[in-house]
């Protein structure tokens, strides 16, 4: 499969072309992967009551059918129809932190991709997709200062999207993502999670997007309450440069959310083993914060092709469910 144009939205936005191949491609690839009552990305449990069965390991506990497990002395869970209409929300982190990629795309190309291929799995048959976007937000300097640590960037600025069917609209909240203002500054993790919770929302699914650079306990305990409400999804994004770093000398490096220069002495191979071990605790505390939340986890690198990797975390996702697991 031909990989997909880069979206460059850090020159004034990308352009309807470019949204428009990536649009096609996501089409061609994922049109009729889901089917059923429930067309949404994480083909979720339901709402409305229906018959019991035996428990099974993975099964959710709060499904649990109490009066059907005191007569049979058996555990049985209380089986849910499909919901016909499904909400959406997108959590979309657009930190000054996307803006960096060493494989194929900038990981902000894929921010932009896994946003639209979401859409996509979501917006057919009545349902609604909506999304809180994060931008960073630079406080202003002193006349006549550099930004350094002094006058660092602030914690962002968050916009909301309502949650509206059709299309077109989809494709509306797509445009209003990929042209978001590339600024400067971190994004509050944790608050733009919470712009989920508050005001609650009907139940669906909640996919936050993000690298997920904000330390887990600014966003951990947003998320569990979220996922107690909502099936959760967590993409996150992930340059390869982010798990080790390359032999090439002394390696300049600039944090784009603080403007701070660093030079790193790559050569020293003592250095380069410290660093992927700290990337590599760095991510498994990722990942262990967003199981204990309860939040399925989906992780999309630069340098690999992050459709097909979309693709078998759907197929591994509707197997789970077919088997009568949660997750």
């Amino acid at each position: 499969m031909s990989a997909p144009a880069p979206l460059s939205p850090q020159v004034a936005g990308p352009s309807e072309a470019a949204l428009s191949r990536l649009q096609l491609m996501v089409t061609r690839k994922l049109d009729g992967l889901l089917q059923g009552d429930y067309a949404g990305l994480l083909p979720g449990p339901g709402s409305e009551a229906g018959e019991s069965r035996e428990y099974r390991p993975g099964d959710d506990v709060r499904r649990m059918d109490w009066p059907v497990t005191a007569r049979t002395t058996v555990p049985h869970v209380r089986r849910t129809i499909a919901d016909r209409e499904l909400e959406t929300w997108l959590a979309v982190d657009l930190s000054a932190s996307l803006d960096f990629g060493t494989g194929r795309w900038l990981k902000r190309d894929l921010v932009v991709a896994a946003a639209a291929a979401i859409t996509h799995l979501t917006v057919r048959g009545g349902n609604r997709v909506g999304a809180v976007l994060g931008v960073g937000a630079e406080q202003p300097a002193a006349p006549g200062r550099r930004r350094g640590p002094a006058s660092a960037p602030g914690p962002g600025t968050l916009t909301v999207l309502p949650a509206r069917p059709g299309r077109k609209e989809a494709q509306g909240l797509l445009r209003r993502i990929a042209g978001a203002p590339v600024r400067p500054g971190r994004v509050d993790l944790g608050a733009l999670v919470e712009a989920l919770n508050r005001p609650p929302r009907r139940r669906g699914v909640a996919v936050l997007i993000s690298d997920f650079l904000a330390p887990p306990q600014q966003w951990t305990h947003p998320l569990r309450r979220l996922a107690v409400r909502h099936d959760v999804l967590a993409i996150e994004v992930v340059d390869p440069r982010e798990l080790e770093l390359p032999d090439v000398g002394v390696l300049p490096v600039i944090d784009p959310e603080s403007g701070e220069l660093h030079e790193v002495q790559t050569a020293d191979p003592k250095l380069r083993v410290r660093y992927a071990q700290a990337a590599a605790a760095q991510r498994d505390a990722i990942s262990a914060a967003l199981r204990g939340a309860g939040a399925a986890h989906l992780r999309l690198r630069t340098d690999s092709d992050w459709l097909m990797d979309m693709v078998r975390f759907v197929a591994a996702q509707r197997h789970a469910r077919t088997r009568g697991t949660t997750r």
